[in-house]
């Protein structure tokens, strides 16, 4: 398996992606979600993919890809009340479901955690949402533990 940062000839893979990683959002929260959508628009893509503070990186194998990784990286300025630092944050990350079992989730990991590092980051952060027991338990076994906790009232 090998990790590149995604060009414009994934997008096509990266949106079938993108709507399954939609599906599972759209049965944990089907008030919040769109069926059918996805997160980010594929004429956008070729930008994204060329955003050096939003690195796209793409798991391959044998010229497929199997899985990616959304990031951006989070700057906090001196100055204020919290120490400055950089935070690679991880804004989606998807295994193909048929590719799902098989390691490409940790392979995808271990490697942005090494590109953070690379960044001179000093942490990598995420959100997952409530109900997502197995994103939850993946993370925990990658050895995330939670910082924050965004809560709602529904109105």
């Amino acid at each position: 398996m090998i990790f590149r940062r995604a060009v414009a000839g994934d997008s096509e893979t990266v949106s079938r992606l993108l709507a399954q990683v939609l599906e599972v959002h759209v049965k944990i929260r089907p008030d919040v979600f769109v069926p059918g959508s996805i997160k980010y628009k594929p004429e956008d893509f070729a930008a994204m993919f060329a955003d050096d503070n939003a690195p796209v990186y793409v798991a391959e194998e044998d010229g497929e890809v199997l899985g990616y990784a959304f990031c951006r990286i989070r700057v906090r300025e001196s100055g204020g009340h919290m120490i400055p630092g950089r935070s690679l944050f991880i804004d989606d990350l998807c295994v193909d479901e048929k590719s799902r079992g098989r390691g490409v989730g940790e392979a995808i990991f271990a490697f942005v955690r090494d590109e953070a590092r690379r960044l001179g980051c000093s942490d990598i952060t995420l959100m997952v949402w409530e109900g997502n027991d197995p994103a939850v338990s993946f993370y925990r076994k990658m050895g995330m533990t939670p910082r924050e906790t965004v809560m709602e009232y529904k109105l």
